[in-house]
């Protein structure tokens, strides 16, 4: 054990393995660490437990990160780590074949709790979720630097975890965007502009998948963002492609997407209530239907009305479905599950009067892996049905 880090003691046994310990298990050090600060942590029994971030600020007090008490936690520590995530995504997914941008490491799932990193070319998007991984940054920085040589930065925390963690970060300076290509199709991704990260990876074997059903149909994307779906299809043959979404930001690079690729896929920005209203009232049809909304509520106690918006979007956007089409919905609400999302969707074919088939459930890519102790990793949803009638 290494003796010069401080010491904090559970107040009750200790058997799982997941990584978070809750505030309420932990005794009160009477010298507290400064948040983020690295600890060793002792059971009631005096035995090790794990080695990893103290936080008496968050309502997650510890995030384990080693088990070996033999093990110190330090930058050859953080290198490794990040290493075999790094050769998971090259040497095992062979992610390079099919895109320069992929999730390099996907917190719990590869084990560095409180870390989200994104590659888009040589662009890495660090998002610091923990006061420990913030204050240890330059550890990450030079391990993501042997990984990525000549790698450019744009890092950032989200302002609600600031206040949870009680840690001030502004983030990095803008960074330029970054081109990347998946499956062939090139998109702009800019962390600094509308969207933190610059483009949603986690989508993209959903896109590639979906897009191979969409030649000569007609398509509509919902809530599309910077147009991943839309442009996918477009460039895949679809005869027509609309999509819609209410931040005037995300369609103009949506456009400049579709610009990339040489295809004319139809923006509009809208609230998808109305629109999707006016639409049944004209009685239009789509082929295929994408609804990728974002995502609804951090908030344990605002589930319930969250499962009542993506009742009444799902409600509406399967009314312009055209009988025998396609309709694909996400959820990237991690405190929705699967089973109560697939039941949302029964519910909503019911009361928009249409008969849903099920045909294949998924997720996020495989480089957002998660543990199997740690469902809270695993937050993308994606449900693909044909709609009979």
């Amino acid at each position: 054990m290494n003796a010069t880090l401080p010491v904090v003691r559970l107040k009750n046994p200790w058997k799982s393995t997941h990584p978070w310990i809750f505030q309420k298990l932990v005794e009160k050090p009477a010298q507290k660490p400064r948040p983020g600060s690295l600890v060793d942590v002792l059971g009631v029994d005096g035995g090790f437990v794990g080695r990893g971030f103290y936080n008496g600020h968050s309502r997650i007090a510890v995030r384990i990160l080693e088990t070996d008490p033999d093990v110190a936690v330090d930058a050859a520590w953080f290198a490794r780590r990040i290493g075999e995530a790094v050769r998971l995504r090259r040497e095992i997914l062979r992610l390079d074949e099919v895109s320069d941008a992929w999730r390099v490491v996907h917190s719990e799932g590869d084990g560095l709790s409180g870390l989200v990193v994104d590659r888009y070319a040589d662009l890495l998007v660090v998002e610091f979720f923990a006061a420990g991984m913030f204050r240890h940054r330059e550890w990450i920085f030079d391990a993501l630097r042997a990984q990525f040589p000549g790698c450019r930065f744009h890092s950032f925390a989200d302002e609600h975890v600031q206040k949870q963690e009680s840690f001030d970060f502004g983030g990095s300076e803008p960074a330029a965007p970054a081109v990347i290509s998946e499956h062939g199709v090139r998109f702009r991704a800019d962390p600094a502009g509308a969207h933190k990260t610059g483009f949603f990876a986690d989508q993209r074997e959903n896109r590639h998948w979906l897009a191979q059903h969409c030649a000569d149909k007609r398509v509509l994307d919902l809530c599309c963002n910077t147009g991943g779906f839309a442009v996918h299809a477009a460039a895949r043959g679809a005869r027509e492609v609309t999509g819609v979404d209410i931040d005037a930001d995300v369609i103009e690079i949506a456009r400049g997407n579709a610009r990339l690729n040489g295809v004319r896929p139809r923006f509009v920005q809208a609230d998808i209530f109305p629109w999707l209203r006016d639409a049944a009232a004209r009685g239009e049809r789509w082929d295929v239907v994408i609804l990728d909304p974002a995502k609804m509520t951090r908030d344990r106690e605002q589930v319930i009305p969250a499962l009542k918006k993506y009742l009444d979007m799902n409600k509406l956007a399967l009314g312009v479905v055209a009988p025998g089409g396609l309709f694909a919905t996400f959820s990237c609400t991690g405190l929705v599950s699967e089973e109560q999302f697939l039941d949302m969707l029964r519910r909503a074919a019911f009361y928009a009067g249409r008969s849903v088939q099920i045909l294949k459930v998924g997720g996020a890519g495989p480089d957002h892996p998660w543990l199997a102790q740690v469902p809270e990793s695993r937050y993308l949803k994606a449900v693909f049905c044909r709609v009979l009638d």
